[in-house]
């Protein structure tokens, strides 16, 4: 795990410097505390930054940027190869010459010259961003991995293409202008991040998931996506299509279990010590159990609790699965206090806001590791996604069932006149927000489901927002390739049914629940659930491995059924199956709690009183954007504990709190 960057210059005029490769890694730091390394090309056009973080061959011939020894390509590399030892052998079959004894950056340089960007991807295990300087061609090549696990930004102004694993780096050059980005900060109300390509800065962009991009010597760009997490690549239907209601339910269950142990067994790969945030839910436990077959020493787990809210804690969960598997066991404790002292940190390790309260005891139990000694851990996130493990998909299953399907064949005509007269009525009074917002949803042709998680309805926003935002220049992405999904649209809504539009016309016949992950992986997870963990995560120099969602068991899980997921109303039904004579049964059958933060009991207190400050005096509010008057009497609401609006003032601290940072004081 390391971070990386690099500058091309397509005018001739202003080469990359050595001085500017430096300060971009210098804002980097904690993503490579171990080494770092810069190469600027003979012809000056192109320069490429690393910073290491030791994990897989910590040897110096494995620093980067690394070349295959001929100067064909050089590579900057961030994340890891799972499989890089068997493509390592195949290389050599086919003839290649490795010059360092297992070092995974190396088995990039040599899979590309031998199956070029496409064939090498299409083998690849792992997580990852990188760049390859191709030095025959001409040309940069860019790719992020299929989840999203790793960020890659990039911006291109004045002749020059930037790109970094976090966005201070490319800001560190004084002359790329820092504004705010209108239609980012629209959507980041919805999604509480900007969806890919956007991010909060503006003219700055995020490569998406599962995307190549390449960009020629003379600046040109084009983009390509080489996978998506579609049903239809995971199971043969030949070899179910005879199977009994029984026989299915065998092989789905071994299925799951056999690709979750090898995911997890594949991310013990490391040179370095290696250990596991544990909540004491299933996902975690799960993690523990197989690891713990897997070592020849006890598992390091790591947990994290309250001091001031007890009744938020997992801690006995933790103990339990701690004890049952004689797990070397760690846990700390926080409070309104550490939170206070810790939100600048916040603010400057997110890049852009990231409205997810859970970064908060992340970043303790991320710190708690660290000081342990511990580099690499492995964490449970994916897994609710795909076995539906949150209530609150429930929730829309339900609707969906026993409503929504039956209004939606109501003539688009009056169901539109409907949302109208809702939204009307919402904005006397928020007790009609629930059903206003599914009546405007329904009349606008959208999604009933637009995320897990949906900060601001646009019931929501009509209160909130002061006017219209405008729009985004996205018109140079978009001719090279790269799907915009109505990003410029002002109604959030209309993002998450482009991807569903899509995916319908080439999956049709896909049950709700399928559809639903599919929007998860699109946006939520890349870009929100998994930047919370890299970007907090490498704040404290850890590295973390998502095994729920490595790319086979995503194939394997998005071929099965909803009526699978939830049999009987029971929400990860599969995966408590598959996991039953692992886990103990109070473990697998408890109510979830879910990874969170006492955040509305905090902002009652002098947490809430500073984020009123901070939002209340925004510069941001005199841009015209924000609605001050409202956001004051949420906050009074809050405060007085008349209504919870906890998500939506966490949401605008963060987002103010970002502006005063990064473009007030820039």
């Amino acid at each position: 795990m390391c971070g990386i960057a690099g500058i091309l210059d397509s005018t001739a005029k202003c080469p990359p410097q050595s001085d500017e490769l430096t300060a971009m890694q210098r804002t980097m730091r904690h993503r490579g505390p171990d080494g770092d390394g810069q190469w600027i090309s003979p012809q000056r056009n192109i320069g490429l930054a690393h910073l290491r973080l030791a994990i897989v061959d910590l040897s110096a011939k494995a620093a980067q940027p690394m070349t295959d020894g001929r100067d064909k390509v050089w590579i900057t590399f961030n994340g890891e190869i799972y499989n890089h030892t068997f493509l390592r052998k195949l290389l050599e079959k086919a003839g290649r010459v490795f010059a360092t004894d297992h070092s995974d950056t190396e088995v990039l340089i040599h899979g590309y010259l031998e199956w070029g960007i496409d064939g090498l991807l299409q083998r690849l295990e792992g997580m990852y961003s990188f760049a390859i300087w191709d030095c025959k061609f001409k040309k940069l090549v860019l790719a992020r991995d299929r989840i999203g696990i790793k960020p890659l930004y990039f911006t291109k102004t004045d002749g020059r293409f930037v790109f970094a694993s976090e966005i201070k780096a490319i800001l560190a050059d004084p002359n790329i202008e820092r504004d705010i980005d209108p239609q980012a900060l629209n959507h980041f109300l919805s999604f509480m991040i900007a969806p890919a390509p956007l991010t909060m800065f503006k003219g700055i962009f995020k490569l998406p998931a599962a995307h190549i991009m390449e960009v020629s010597e003379d600046g040109e760009m084009s983009f390509r996506r080489y996978w998506d997490a579609v049903p239809g690549q995971g199971t043969d239907p030949s070899k179910i299509s005879h199977l009994s209601e029984s026989e299915l339910e065998t092989f789905y269950t071994r299925g799951i279990r056999t690709h979750l142990e090898k995911a997890i067994g594949k991310r013990m790969m490391s040179d370095v010590p290696i250990g596991v945030f544990l909540s004491g839910g299933i996902d975690s436990s799960a993690n523990v159990a197989l690891m713990s077959q897997m070592m020849n020493r006890p598992v390091d787990t790591f947990t994290v609790g309250f001091k001031d809210h007890k009744h938020l804690n997992e801690l006995d969960y933790a103990n339990r699965i701690a004890k049952e598997f004689k797990t070397n066991h760690h846990e700390i404790l926080i409070d309104e206090t550490d939170m206070i002292g810790y939100v600048d940190d916040l603010i400057y390790s997110q890049d852009e806001p990231i409205a997810d309260w859970v970064c908060i005891p992340l970043y303790f139990v991320s710190k708690l590791a660290k000081d342990c000694g511990v580099t690499v851990v492995q964490v449970g996130e994916g897994s609710d996604e795909q076995f539906c493990g949150y209530d609150s998909y429930m929730t829309y299953l339900k609707l969906h069932r026993r409503f929504w399907d039956n209004y939606i064949k109501f003539p688009s005509i009056l169901r539109k006149m409907i949302g109208f007269i809702a939204e009307k009525l919402a904005v006397l009074t928020p007790r009609f927000d629930k059903i206003a917002e599914v009546l405007s949803r329904a009349g606008k042709n959208q999604e009933l489901f637009w995320s897990g998680a949906n900060a601001f309805w646009n019931v929501h926003k009509r209160r909130t927002l002061k006017s219209t935002l405008g729009t985004s220049n996205l018109c140079e992405l978009e001719q090279a390739g790269l799907d915009i999904s109505d990003l410029n649209n002002a109604d959030s809504g209309a993002i998450i049914s482009s991807y569903l539009k899509s995916f319908d016309k080439k999956h049709p016949g896909q049950d709700q629940l399928t559809r639903m992950a599919y929007s998860e992986f699109r946006l939520r997870l890349p870009e929100l659930l998994l930047m919370r963990v890299d970007k907090i995560g490498m704040s404290t120099s850890i590295e973390a491995r998502v095994p729920f969602l490595d790319h086979k068991l995503v194939e394997f899980t998005m071929d099965i059924p909803m009526k699978w997921k939830i049999k009987g109303g029971e929400t990860k039904y599969l995966l408590k199956k598959a996991l039953k004579d692992l886990l103990p049964e109070d473990i697998l059958y408890r109510k979830k709690m879910g990874f969170a933060a006492p955040m509305a009991e905090w902002l009652r207190g002098e947490l809430g009183h500073r984020a009123e400050a901070c939002v209340l005096t925004s510069p941001l509010l005199d841009r015209g954007f924000l609605n001050r008057g409202n956001i004051s009497k949420q906050f009074r609401d809050h405060i007085e504990g008349r209504r919870d609006n906890s998500l939506h003032l966490w949401t605008l601290y963060n987002l103010t709190a970002w502006y005063e940072k990064w473009i007030t004081k820039s």
